[in-house]
């Protein structure tokens, strides 16, 4: 009799426990966030780290932090994120032909940044950013004139000053988040 009543005085809570475990548990089910990376380097650390000690480096050298080459692009309903994501996938075609090449360093994240970023950018290609389509975009022109406005090392120190943000932008823009509620 003791035993049944023990087990009888226990079963509200265990039935409480249950129920607010699986309370708990549907509502966690009931919104998820997915996320759909377009390309792997974007949320790979050893690429973070090389973006960041060449960024430093050459913020080091600069005598000029006040000029800003990157544009910021705000979404509206006229731009969606992908389509952000495209324009900077054209300025990163931009880095790539025309900053990093002419990067004479002896940083030991010099090379892994060129190899990311190109796999970056062939990545965000081969999900739709076509570089051609986005090459007369106002905000690509912006960026192209601000970096020739400036003189030759002046430019490639700030630009590649500026990589931390670029890449930041397209981790921003280029990781795309579905929310999706059950």
């Amino acid at each position: 009799m003791l035993a049944s009543t023990l087990r009888c005085s226990r079963c509200p809570a265990v039935a409480l426990l249950a129920l607010s475990l699986l309370i708990g548990w549907s509502e966690q089910a009931a919104v998820q966030h997915l996320h759909r990376v377009l390309s792997p380097p974007l949320v790979d650390e050893d690429t973070y780290v090389a973006v960041d000690e060449v960024a430093k480096q050459a913020q080091r050298e600069q005598d000029d932090p006040s000029v800003r080459l990157l544009p910021n692009i705000k979404p509206n309903q006229e731009t969606r994120d992908l389509e952000i994501c495209c324009i900077h996938a054209n300025i990163l075609d931009f880095y790539l032909n025309n900053v990093l090449p002419h990067h004479s360093s002896n940083n030991a994240h010099a090379h892994r940044l060129q190899t990311d970023l190109s796999r970056i950018s062939q990545d965000l290609e081969t999900h739709g950013c076509s570089i051609n389509r986005y090459r007369d975009h106002q905000h690509a022109e912006e960026f192209s004139r601000r970096f020739f406005a400036l003189d030759g090392r002046h430019r490639l120190n700030k630009a590649l000053g500026e990589i931390d943000i670029l890449f930041s932008y397209l981790q921003d823009y280029c990781i795309q988040t579905n929310v999706t509620v059950a």
